[in-house]
């Protein structure tokens, strides 16, 4: 049973990954169907692990289950981008802020290692693994905020627009300006300035949401 289930978690993460690059690619367009018959021929495979795979797409904002028809590529318009990076921005700016006077050295430098990582997985263009580790960057500051309810509403925000988080970084110059703006938070948390830690995050996400709108990222002069 456990080798079953061992596969099984193999072979879920691939269909995810598949999906995943073929909307954030274009591939597969806003409205399309994606077949479940044919993902299970195409692998060989029974319907559960695509049914769970499914199911993950759908929490992450990827698809979306519509009755008689099946699972479709949802469809983001501007404003679901423009409210989402507005509400993560006013969260997560408030996490920084709490976080400040909490963050001890230890999660400080673990913060810079984080983003040295992040600037090496930039150098190779590596958007899968940085998209991971940037979470992990988020991850630490929010936590050291120590408000469980507001890590949970963050938590299941971020997880329904995983979608237009992995595009808006998927964009050319994104991911090294992402680092550049990591370290202007990491600073500001050393400094324990919460006024600008909090400006900080807002900003970035802020800018998440523009360049995914506008599609280009435009080089930072500050």
């Amino acid at each position: 049973m456990k080798k079953i289930l061992g596969k099984h978690l193999t072979l879920r993460e691939k269909i995810l990954e598949n999906i995943r690059d073929a909307i954030v690619s274009g591939r597969l367009k806003a409205g399309s169907r994606v077949s479940e018959p044919e993902l299970a021929e195409r692998y060989g495979i029974s319907r559960t692990p695509i049914r769970e795979a499914f199911r993950q797409l759908e929490s992450e904002g990827y698809l979306t289950a519509i009755p008689r028809r099946g699972a479709v590529v949802s469809e983001l318009s501007p404003k679901d981008v423009e409210e989402f990076y507005a509400i993560k921005s006013i969260m997560e700016g408030y996490a920084a802020r709490q976080a400040c006077e909490k963050l001890t050295d230890k999660d400080l430098d673990r913060l810079q290692a984080i983003n040295s990582k992040l600037a090496e997985l930039a150098k190779t263009g590596d958007i899968k693994h940085f998209f991971k580790v940037h979470n992990d960057f988020h991850e630490l500051f929010i936590k050291a905020a120590d408000n469980e309810k507001l890590h949970e509403l963050i938590a299941g925000l971020v997880t329904k627009f995983q979608r237009l988080r992995f595009t808006s970084l998927s964009l050319p110059g994104r991911m090294e300006v992402s680092v550049q703006e990591h370290d202007k938070i990491i600073d500001a948390f050393r400094r324990k300035d919460a006024d600008l830690a909090e400006t900080l995050v807002r900003k970035n996400a802020e800018y998440g949401g523009r360049v995914l709108i506008s599609g280009t990222t435009p080089v930072k002069s500050s």
